[in-house]
């Protein structure tokens, strides 16, 4: 499996190659004449918040530096999942990665602390958090003796429960079938409400969900529309569980080359997140207004109960996974 999986890396090498070809510098940033191609590779689409943060980064880094760069932007997974485009960072065939950080966990840690379940007060304290250089910098660091930077972060929306029947207490979700992703505190939260947990692809949901496979998902309210989900699912109850964040990663080998210039890309990076999050808030207004419209009914629920039920599950996970402990007790610092 693994000389299968390096295998298709080597093929997107050569991908990656050939969509850079007739440019004057390598897809590693280095340079070979007057221009430096600087790449990026994200599974979002071109409409996504993502990448109109992107975006906003291509267009400020091209007018500050001139002719010294060109950016080019690799959307909806051209170049690969992110497991692909993660270990391309690493080989130095890609600049610089968007990708979710529970897929960043495998390389550190210290990513397991957005998995915990009620970690954020609501979605206001955690953008507050995503703030505090203290803990970014820990979370952006951890990763550099793997080849991988962390540079800045984007909103990636709130995970609350959505199914075709209505979920106003703990009670309501026990026995249900509850899709979440491969993750170990993911089952164990689901696990806590005495729930089943179901691995399955996030392009699975809705048949899923259709044919009773599963009764729930985990989702902020994008699925509800750009998925469809809301066609299947008409009950949506604001539990938020988890929220979590998409990460903006870059080779190491070409934050270290950078020199003068290092101060204006910094500036973009800080430009993207404003750009992408402020989309974001735009887009999810607009999925909510839409999901309505589909028939979808909203529920406020009482969080405290839902809370308290979780709060032995993120005990035992901070216990089995020590390193967390200091993270979290930064979160709880900022935010109360």
């Amino acid at each position: 499996m693994r000389t299968i999986r390096r295998y298709s890396v080597v093929i997107l090498c050569i991908f990656l190659m050939l969509a850079l070809a007739g440019c004057s510098t390598s897809a590693s940033g280095e340079e070979a004449g007057s221009k430096r191609i600087i790449s990026i590779a994200t599974v979002q689409p071109d409409d996504h918040p993502i990448t109109i943060g992107l975006q906003a980064f291509k267009e400020y880094l091209e007018e500050k530096l001139g002719d010294q760069v060109e950016v080019k932007i690799f959307t909806n997974g051209v170049i690969g999942g992110n497991s692909e485009v993660l270990e391309l960072l690493q080989m130095g065939s890609l600049d610089m990665v968007v990708t979710s950080g529970s897929n960043l966990e495998a390389f550190a840690d210290e990513y397991k602390i957005f998995s915990l379940p009620y970690l954020f007060n609501d979605e206001a304290s955690f953008r507050k958090v995503m703030e505090d250089e203290e803990f970014v910098n820990q979370i952006y660091n951890s990763t550099v003796d793997k080849g991988i930077q962390g540079v800045t972060w984007f909103a990636n929306g709130v995970n609350n429960i959505y199914s075709s029947k209505k979920i106003e207490t703990p009670e309501d979700l026990k026995g249900l079938k509850i899709r979440v992703q491969s993750s170990e505190a993911n089952v164990k939260m689901v696990q806590g409400f005495n729930a089943a947990a179901v691995v399955m692809a996030y392009g699975e949901v809705y048949t899923a969900l259709q044919n009773g496979v599963i009764d729930a998902g985990l989702n902020p309210e994008m699925a509800l529309v750009k998925m469809k989900h809301g066609e299947v699912a008409k009950y949506y109850s604001r539990t938020e569980h988890q929220i979590f964040t998409d990460m903006f990663v870059v080779s190491t080998k070409f934050m270290d080359s950078l020199t003068d210039e290092k101060e204006v890309f910094q500036e973009a990076f800080q430009l993207s997140t404003q750009v992408a999050n402020e989309e974001w808030d735009k887009q999810i207004a607009e999925m909510i207004d839409e999901a309505t419209e589909m028939g979808v009914e909203f529920i406020t629920v009482d969080k405290k109960p839902f809370e308290e039920i979780q709060q032995p599950v993120k005990e035992a996970l901070l216990k089995g996974n020590p390193e967390l402990q200091s993270l979290y007790d930064r979160v709880q610092q900022i935010q109360n």
